[in-house]
């Protein structure tokens, strides 16, 4: 299993990568492997204002559904649309091509309340 240490992770299997006044978020290596195969996808509205912890997008699979979860308080900016003609992305490339929405914060001190690699790797393992 993958677990990148140039992201920031959250206890409900999210990662964040910081890019400029944004952040990109999507699902980790983890979360979609105890999904299963991905077979929808429901995107954010952009311009949606979300609370941290609120859920915001949600990922069906053959075996369950599941909520994904904003890692920090913002707006929605950008949504991978491709990934809605072809959820199966998430499972091919979790922290590339299947990125899930972008969210600009409202304070970015907030990105020091998420997990790292060592510490993600921990709550995986205990």
């Amino acid at each position: 299993m993958t677990i990148p240490d140039t992201l920031k992770y959250t206890d409900t299997h999210e990662w964040l990568r910081p890019e400029g006044d944004r952040c990109v978020v999507g699902i980790t290596d983890h979360a979609q492997s105890q999904l299963g195969d991905v077979v929808f996808v429901e995107l954010p509205t952009v311009g949606r204002l979300v609370e941290k912890g609120e859920a915001c997008a949600v990922v069906e699979s053959v075996k369950a559904a599941g909520d994904i979860y904003a890692p920090v308080a913002g707006e929605i900016v950008a949504v991978n649309e491709a990934l809605v003609g072809d959820p199966g992305r998430i499972n091919a490339d979790p922290y590339g091509e299947a990125w899930l929405f972008e969210i600009r914060p409202t304070d970015s001190s907030s990105l020091n309340s998420l997990k790292d690699s060592v510490a993600y790797t921990a709550l995986l393992s205990s």
